[in-house]
């Protein structure tokens, strides 16, 4: 898309929505800017494909959560992307009686109890793992425990109670027809990115920063840092002086794994739009499933935290399988002939992902802040992980560009 310039007044590292969001903040400063991106195209963890002639897939994120408050809603609506608003099928569209009706009634008051309990404890101020809330020996504490890996990628003992209340959810659940990673790579459009262009080092010893890319090596005044977490605990993106502060926090904010898969279905007219299928299984591994999202002849899968790691390293087709099983376990065997696999994630295999969203271990909430703090007014950093309030999200990532965008400005204002 652009050629790497030898020298640039800001440096943004990452092309995913936070990369994306510093560079629109960016436009029209009059500074020169590039976006420097590993991956061959815009997004990040944000990814649509068509994943058939007839069905449109997000890879990644794909639900603009607390929508009232979500800035790419704004952002949808001026590139004319249409947004859904019909109410996700999490709780009250469940297929079929493999999980009645009261039963459900029961899981959501005992989820609610336990949310209530870690809230409680959060006000008090110590930090602790919100598996200690789970009330000892409650028959949902198995599938509470599920919830945990699709919301936050990993099991509740992984989870700080701090950080968990944090969170603001408003409850608004929305969604982009074409596809939440198609609006996010349109938003990023006219911004000036450097593909195929994997930064390795970054040196700010010096009067100007160096950047070393797999493209080149390029200097700039000021650099936006927005890669995922799991890249600055691991090292995989260095810092010279070495920044021991940032990879700590990075490393008290791993991502998890969620992974998403989709199933063509057969003779779809025969099953409800927008329908929710899970069982009353009683465990942590399991899947959740979409029947028909937007109508359309397929059933998603979404899996998290230890159970996503496993089918992962199981290998391509794993997710596909374990969903056609778990699908027929509910459904009847006679299902299976229509099921065929379509296409499927790996977060936790992705190079330049390492897994799918943040979460603080207990102890760690704190670590956001210190992750989103600059350095020397030279070195910015965003990315859904420093958001204070709506980490994990793609609109919470956005804004934490905009917000170190507004850092560099204020920076360069500066005596």
């Amino acid at each position: 898309m652009t050629s790497l310039p030898s020298s640039v007044d800001v440096a943004i590292i990452g092309a995913g929505a936070a990369g994306l969001g510093a560079a629109h903040a960016l436009q029209g400063s009059g500074l020169s800017v590039i976006v420097l991106e590993a991956r061959n195209r815009l997004g990040g963890r944000a990814w649509t494909v068509q994943a058939s002639p007839e069905v449109i897939f997000d890879v990644g994120c794909g639900w603009l959560h607390s929508a009232d408050k979500n800035s790419f809603v704004a952002i949808a609506k001026r590139l004319n992307f249409a947004v859904n608003t019909d109410l996700p099928p999490w709780r009250d569209r469940a297929f079929g009686e493999v999980f009645p009706e009261r039963e459900r009634d029961e899981f959501a008051r005992e989820i609610d109890a336990f949310y209530d309990r870690v809230s409680e404890a959060a006000e008090a101020g110590e930090d602790a793992p919100a598996e200690r809330y789970l009330e000892p020996g409650n028959r949902w504490n198995p599938m509470i425990n599920a919830v945990s890996t699709y919301v936050n990628g990993c099991e509740l003992d992984r989870v700080s109670i701090l950080d968990m209340d944090a969170y603001e959810d408003t409850y608004f659940n929305w969604r982009v027809r074409a596809g939440y990673g198609a609006l996010i790579a349109a938003y990023g459009a006219s911004c000036p990115v450097a593909l195929n262009c994997n930064v390795s080092l970054i040196d700010h010893s010096g009067k100007h920063i160096r950047i070393e890319t797999s493209s080149g090596t390029l200097t700039a005044d000021k650099v936006i840092v927005t890669v995922p977490t799991n890249l600055i605990a691991d090292e995989a993106i260095r810092f010279s002086p070495p920044l021991p502060a940032k990879v700590d926090a990075a490393a008290g904010l791993p991502l998890g794994v969620d992974d998403k898969v989709v199933l063509a279905l057969e003779d779809a007219e025969a099953f409800p739009k927008e329908g929710n299928l899970r069982g009353a299984t009683m465990r942590t591994a399991m899947g959740t499933y979409h029947i028909r999202p937007f109508g359309q002849p397929c059933i998603d899968g979404f899996f998290g935290g230890t159970f996503a790691r496993e089918l992962e390293d199981a290998g391509e087709g794993a997710f596909a399988a374990q969903s056609i099983d778990e699908i027929a376990d509910y459904l009847g065997n006679d299902i299976r002939r229509k099921l065929k696999p379509l296409a499927e994630s790996r977060w936790g295999h992705d190079p330049f992902a390492r897994g799918a969203y943040s979460h603080a271990l207990p102890g760690h909430a704190g670590d956001r802040a210190v992750l989103a703090a600059s350095v020397d007014g030279r070195l910015f950093f965003a990315g859904e992980a420093t958001s204070p309030t709506f980490f994990t999200t793609a609109h919470g990532a956005r804004d934490s560009g905009e917000r170190a965008a507004k850092e560099v400005l204020a920076a360069l204002l500066r005596p």
